[in-house]
């Protein structure tokens, strides 16, 4: 029997329970989707308390703006509302916060929050942000000017790795039509390291076949498993009337490439596509539970209500000749086996 749990939301409570996916409390059993509301980009994280923690594209909650959504939650499926991640704007910026990731630095014993911003500036463009905070909870506060800003959008979708085999801290990023690259971080992680230079990764790939998703990449998410760096990216068209979306994935053995793509047995380099149910599945994190077992969580829109926005769906990965992989290649739409965390 699965019990089915309704979303709700009310503006007065600090921290709200949301939609819960669909559980067989017998057999430990999930169905998608984790969090039935418009949450895009997400980035999950295990914070030091041990709580997991979601943050999301800006959003309007009954009419209040939010500029970084965020969730919490002790199992990866059960999840909470908490108060807006950053109340306060950037001075720099106005609107459209998202795409955000958080990372906490050992050294500073402080959460870092990267995200990208719209600029006031007629002449800077979007922007790269980061805010800091004591909490995974916020609130984060900008350090009081962008990291990197451009033309166009092409200095979006920001992830910071931290390399524990050479001590070094990176940060990847990119979209507007061009390379997603990479970058050394400072110590503190407010500014690129001194001397570092910006590397080209994953270049996209022009063309009208309707099975190519990268006439533009973006969404880029590191994640080592084995004796492979595997890069996660989307593309190419998140959003509106004519979107087209998947997940891609790369491999090296340095964190830094040179990237090897992944080609499916169609020739394709897509892992997760869309399905009668799910369309424009991508812009993926990677959390690992207490198993060892990877989760890809995404954001895909529900054919049967796509007014509902880009709604929270994870899934596992397994591997297969070096490879991730998602079962069947496309969102669960029936049950599966929830993550292990106790």
């Amino acid at each position: 029997m699965f019990l089915i749990f309704g979303f709700f939301s009310c503006q007065n409570s600090k921290k709200n329970a949301l939609s819960k996916p669909e559980i067989e409390a017998e057999d430990q059993f999930y169905t998608n989707p984790v969090v039935n509301l418009n949450f895009p980009d997400p980035t999950v994280i295990k914070a030091e308390n041990g709580m997991y923690y979601a943050y999301a594209t800006n959003t309007k909650i009954d009419g209040q703006p939010i500029h970084i959504q965020l969730l919490e939650s002790e199992d990866l499926l059960h999840w909470q509302t908490l108060p807006d991640a950053m109340p306060e704007k950037p001075v720099w910026a106005d609107q459209d916060f998202w795409a955000p990731h958080v990372t906490y630095n050992d050294n500073t014993q402080k959460y870092y929050l990267f995200y990208s911003g719209e600029s006031k500036s007629p002449y800077l463009g979007k922007c790269l942000g980061v805010a800091v905070a004591t909490s995974p909870g916020g609130p984060f506060v900008d350090k009081g000017e962008p990291l990197l800003c451009g033309e166009g959008f092409e200095n979006i979708d920001p992830m910071v790795y931290k390399d524990k085999l050479s001590g070094k801290n990176f940060l990847y990023w990119g979209s507007g039509f061009e390379n997603i690259k990479v970058q050394e971080l400072s110590e503190d992680f407010l500014n690129f390291k001194e001397g570092s230079k910006a590397k080209n990764l994953i270049a996209p790939v022009p063309g009208d076949d309707p099975e190519n998703y990268e006439n533009l990449v973006e969404g880029a998410w590191l994640k080592k498993h084995g004796g492979f760096y595997y890069l996660y990216y989307s593309g190419d068209n998140c959003c509106g009337a004519n979107t087209h979306y998947a997940v891609m994935v790369a491999r090296s053995k340095n964190p830094t490439g040179p990237f090897e793509k992944f080609s499916n047995k169609s020739g394709k380099p897509f892992i997760l596509n869309k399905n009668d149910r799910w369309l424009a599945p991508g812009h993926n994190s990677v959390i690992t539970d207490k198993k060892g077992q990877d989760w890809m969580m995404y954001h895909a829109i529900d054919n049967r209500d796509p007014e509902n926005g880009r709604v929270f769906l994870m899934y596992k990965i397994t591997y297969e000749n070096g490879w991730p992989k998602i079962s069947g290649g496309t969102p669960s739409v029936s049950k599966s086996k929830k993550p292990k965390v106790e």
